[in-house]
């Protein structure tokens, strides 16, 4: 058996960790969707692989490889995820919405 049939190759084959994409973190290869991006699409918003697959043209091979990449680096990954969103809210702090401030002295009239 060749070494391109393994579970790990076939792993590796869908999964990359590229210092110059991605920032370095796992992404599907090829692509410049995160591992955690599609954990959040799965687990937390609850849409399936196959919508997944479909609205980010991606295989069914890709989108389980990132699943099983997650579950088997879930503490890590979860860390980031809440890393970013942490960064996310902070930059919103910081940042407030022209938009939002533009609707609220419309409304406020």
């Amino acid at each position: 058996m060749s070494d391109k049939s393994t579970p790990s190759a076939i792993l590796d084959r869908h999964i990359a960790i590229d210092p110059d994409m991605c920032h370095g973190k796992p992404h599907i290869a090829g692509h410049r969707i995160r591992v955690q991006d599609i954990a959040v699409w799965h687990e937390r918003l609850g849409m399936s692989v196959a919508e997944i697959c479909a609205d980010y043209e991606l295989s069914l091979a890709e989108v389980y490889a990132a699943l099983a990449y997650y579950f088997d680096y879930k503490t890590q990954i979860d860390q980031d995820i809440a890393a970013d969103q942490a960064y996310f809210e902070a930059f919103q702090q910081n940042n407030p919405s022209l938009l939002q401030e533009k609707l609220k002295a419309l409304r406020g009239r």
